[in-house]
């Protein structure tokens, strides 16, 4: 608390030098010429120039001061620092991509997404609220529903409700979709898709996939609020913007996880799920996930480009393929790709490396890459099937997942044949007209 009025003080003082801040620390906290000494002369040798995108970075330096700190168990029981005073501070930041939403203050914030600044703070939930609620509280902002997997550990989809799906909306159009991504990113890029990354391994001589565990939740709140300074908010903006596209999920929801997986992996998703992460299931979750990943993925693509081989990457698959080269040394190079991915404090599930050469089957993320690009043949068998049934028995009787628009995912299917394969495609949508809807 003193050091946080402390810092907003200094932001607004006259001058970034000693006769001014300590003026304003003594309008602050009074006549407490050592505290004030001790926090002036920290400012000033940690910041050259007045931090003022940052204040509450400032506050954790003079908070963090040894000289403080001492100061501070020595006289807090007998005659504790009193704050007297506090000042607001502008707090600006200089902006490093072209956004409407790159403003200087939280009310202009709130404005740009449509909202109030006591609705924008309700969303953003900074303090955690929503996780130490109860179940009917309506402090929550997201549905969460646990996926079962067969023998696997289970999924957790974060479904965002209306007013926060429609704020996160905002913040992919008008600043995410803006920001850069790596050239091997290929998974929720305008322009690029599981085909443009596929074709890229197409006639290798050997195709190695991977794939990181727990993608989404592994993704931290500090990782997103570092993706918001780097764009150019101010810390107070990229706090509250962080806190819309994180989420802790509550406890009462990790209770109820349905049984399914390793032991360890379970309480690891735990963990992260407990922790503010990106929740799978928000809107601009896949592009922040892209752009944190940035310089995990320049460091696979160097460490591919040693090797000679190619390194592409769809949301949390991982694919590099090459020559002979690369086959030789297959095991070394996925050392050393595990262990890139750990320094970014991710995991990759051991149990989905594979590694192909020629002589078998390649696929990269459903795709087909031996010659060219071609969808597997059973998964078009597979959607040929549910076609022919959903036109002699009806659609509902092959919604076995409950799609809420299964006419939508067909299509979807058969335009990802499409892709690849367009005579194929044709003859899925000939079954397709034959469904009665």
């Amino acid at each position: 608390m003193v050091a946080t009025a402390l810092a907003d003080a200094f932001l607004a003082a006259d001058a970034w030098d000693t006769g001014p801040l300590t003026a304003a620390g003594f309008d602050v906290v009074g006549p407490e010429r050592a505290y004030v000494g001790h926090a002036v002369r920290t400012a000033l040798e940690t910041y050259p120039r007045p931090p003022v995108d940052a204040p509450r970075q400032l506050a954790a330096v003079i908070a963090a001061s040894p000289q403080l700190v001492r100061l501070h168990r020595t006289r807090s029981t007998r005659h504790p620092v009193r704050v007297l005073l506090r000042r607001a501070v502008p707090v600006r930041a200089a902006p490093r991509v072209s956004s409407r939403l790159l403003v200087d203050t939280l009310p202009e914030l709130a404005r740009e997404l449509d909202l109030t600044v006591g609705r924008l703070l309700w969303l953003a939930d900074t303090r955690g609220w929503n996780r130490r609620s109860g179940s009917a509280s309506p402090l929550h902002h997201h549905r969460h529903e646990w996926v079962r997997r067969p023998e696997r550990t289970p999924r957790l989809l974060e479904k965002p409700l209306d007013m926060l799906r429609r704020t996160q909306r905002t913040v992919l159009d008008e600043l995410l979709a803006v920001l850069p991504v790596h050239d091997a990113a290929h998974g929720f890029v305008p322009g690029r898709s599981v085909v443009s990354g596929a074709a890229l391994h197409v006639g290798q001589r050997v195709v190695i996939t991977a794939d990181l565990t727990s993608f989404f939740a592994s993704v931290r709140a500090r990782s997103v609020y570092g993706v918001f300074r780097a764009a150019g908010f101010a810390e107070p903006l990229a706090h509250v913007l962080t806190g819309l596209c994180t989420h802790r999920v509550p406890t009462h929801v990790l209770a109820a996880m349905p049984p399914g997986g390793d032991v360890d992996e379970r309480a690891a998703l735990r963990r992260a799920l407990a922790d503010a992460h990106l929740p799978q299931g928000a809107p601009t979750s896949p592009a922040l996930a892209n752009t944190v990943l940035r310089h995990l993925d320049a460091r696979l693509a160097g460490w591919a480009d040693a090797a000679g081989a190619v390194y592409t990457r769809y949301a949390d698959d991982l694919t590099f393929s090459g020559d002979d080269r690369l086959a030789r040394r297959a095991d070394a190079f996925l050392r050393g790709v595990d262990r890139m991915v750990t320094d970014q404090g991710l995991r990759l599930n051991a149990r989905k490396t594979r590694v192909r050469p020629a002589s078998v089957r390649q696929s990269v993320t459903g795709v087909v890459v031996n010659d060219r690009t071609a969808p597997g043949r059973r998964e078009v068998d597979r959607l040929h099937a549910v076609l022919h049934n959903c036109a002699e028995h009806g659609p509902e009787s092959q919604n076995r997942s409950g799609h809420p628009d299964f006419r939508a995912h067909l299509l979807g299917r058969i335009g990802w044949v499409e892709q690849t394969n367009p005579g194929r495609a044709d003859r899925l949508r000939r079954e397709f007209v034959r469904i009665t809807w």
